[in-house]
């Protein structure tokens, strides 16, 4: 009998194993998931010093493989906050290294995307990525690297120091990469587009492979506050962040871990909470059990005097931002939004907001344009598995006389510090109970008001067709009235129609 042998593989080498469970599965989706990765990490850069980003994005073609594929230099040029010189290597040469993992809104939520466009460049082409940063002190440095995958470390090629005379700040990223852009085409121009709608501070500017240059200017400089990193909620614990917790921290006694460690819980909550588990406030944290732990957890999911988690950890966009990213990309005749008060589900916050456009330069399709974001991140993939497209299409639309037809297009915005994506590629929301409800009632606050609308275009159409019968047969009336009166003169008939109009207003 054969033994089995056994073998451990890095993070680097499990994703070049199965790059398609973050996105990179074919040429064409691949050359979007890179742009789209490395857009997203330009905006978070810009957006934590509350700077207005400007993005650059240039693909230029530089030869042509046997498959038909093409291989690319993509560059991503930013203004954001820039990377210390010692964390640039390890940045851009190591998957599941990064600054995403605090608990706040971001955009990325893995650490994974920007390495993951770098690995796929390698693997493709064998060619090393080139990252130039600075943080606006004295210095630019610039790095050739390439990722080692079966110890998912970096390899640095070459290292540059250059002076910053002109105090440049931001980021620089080219590699090289394979792939299919007449396919993806559609996708990247329409992301740019969307990115633009939720982002209407943004500056974007995308130069394609034929040199045709597509800019996305901003329409405010308004943004919205930078997110706060939070602790986490007692209701969103497990039995292993617990013990992680309780194995860093340095307040001894459990009342005073439970008043540090977790959000929103005081020192009369705490005491109240431990009363209720049957623990002392002056027991000591390191001393507790492993059934202990458990049961601590579980009591902490079924105590109901905590406070819910505020919203200072997420960064909406607000009702004044998205009518402006709306009104600048779609430019409907009619626009009503909504932002929910702030939810929660498994004890994280999460907000939803919503928009509805009717008429204008919306085009008449057999369904709704459906537009879905997620942490200012749109979603383009995969739209029937989307909690927000199941509650849309669950919704009866008539009794808001609106009708599949019509020209209309609904913004979905999600935030929250966990959005729950059902892939690493973030291309869809699953169905949580608590995220549908919120998107259900934003949904049917803004439709009652696109109902008002209707109605208010349905009375003027009537008035419109009454007025235009009058405008056609009164003429013939008059003539007709004074030819029997025996008149000369016939009546002033715009008089009639004046007071017809009037009689219409007041009704």
């Amino acid at each position: 009998m054969s033994q089995s042998s056994f073998q451990e593989i890095s993070a680097s080498d499990f994703f070049y194993r199965n790059r398609d469970i973050a996105g990179f599965t074919n040429p064409s989706r691949a050359i979007f998931a890179a742009i789209r990765e490395l857009v997203e990490n330009s905006l978070d850069a810009a957006e934590s010093l509350k700077i207005p980003p400007d993005i650059y994005v240039r693909l230029l073609p530089v030869g042509k493989e046997d498959n038909g594929s093409q291989v690319f230099k993509l560059r991503v040029e930013d203004n954001g906050s820039g990377i210390q010189p010692r964390f640039i290597p390890s940045a851009f040469g190591q998957v599941l290294y990064g600054s995403k993992y605090k608990l706040k809104q971001m955009r990325g939520t893995f650490g994974l995307g920007g390495k993951m466009a770098v690995l796929y460049g390698q693997i493709m082409t064998h060619k090393p990525a080139a990252i130039t940063s600075s943080t606006g002190q004295a210095k630019i440095y610039s790095f050739k690297l390439m990722i080692d995958i079966q110890r998912n470390r970096p390899i640095i090629v070459d290292r540059k120091v250059l002076i910053n005379k002109e105090k440049w700040r931001g980021t620089i990223v080219e590699f090289f990469i394979e792939g299919d852009y007449l396919r993806a085409m559609p996708k990247i121009l329409e992301y740019f587009k969307q990115t633009a709608m939720v982002n209407p501070y943004a500056n974007l500017t995308f130069v394609d492979p034929k040199g045709r240059l597509y800019r996305f200017t901003r329409s405010t400089t308004e943004m919205p506050e930078p997110p706060k990193e939070t602790l986490p909620h007692p209701y969103g614990v497990d039995v292993e962040l617990l013990q992680r917790l309780i194995y860093i921290s340095p307040h001894k006694t459990i009342v005073d871990f439970l008043k540090n460690h977790f959000h929103r819980v005081g020192n009369i909550t705490a005491k109240k909470f431990l009363a209720f588990t049957g623990l002392s406030p002056t027991k000591k944290t390191k001393k507790l059990s492993r059934e202990e732990i458990v049961t601590l957890t579980q009591n902490l999911k079924k105590f109901k005097e905590f406070l819910p988690p505020d919203a200072s950890c997420l960064s909406p966009l607000g009702n004044d931002l998205l009518k402006a990213g709306i009104m600048k990309e779609l430019k409907p005749e009619y626009l009503v939004v909504s932002q929910r008060k702030p939810s929660t589900y498994a004890g994280h916050p999460f907000i939803v907001e919503i928009g509805i456009a009717y008429g204008g330069a919306i085009a008449r399709k057999n369904s709704f344009q459906i537009y879905r974001f997620a942490n200012k991140i749109p979603l383009l993939y995969d739209e029937a598995s989307d909690v927000s497209y199941k509650v849309i299409n669950a919704i009866n639309w008539r009794r808001y006389k609106v009708t599949p037809d019509m020209p209309i297009a609904i913004v979905v915005h999600i935030c929250s510090t966990k959005v729950p994506y059902k892939t690493v590629g973030k291309e869809f929301i699953s169905d949580r109970e608590e995220i549908r409800r919120e998107v259900a009632n934003a949904l049917r606050e803004v439709s009652r008001k696109i109902h008002h609308f209707m109605s208010k275009r349905e009375h003027v159409d009537k008035e419109r067709k009454r007025i235009s019968i009058f405008a056609k047969y009164l003429p013939r009336i008059a003539e007709f009235s004074t030819s029997l009166a025996g008149k000369e003169t016939r009546p002033d008939i715009k008089k009639l129609i004046a007071s017809v109009r009037k009689y219409g207003k007041e009704e």
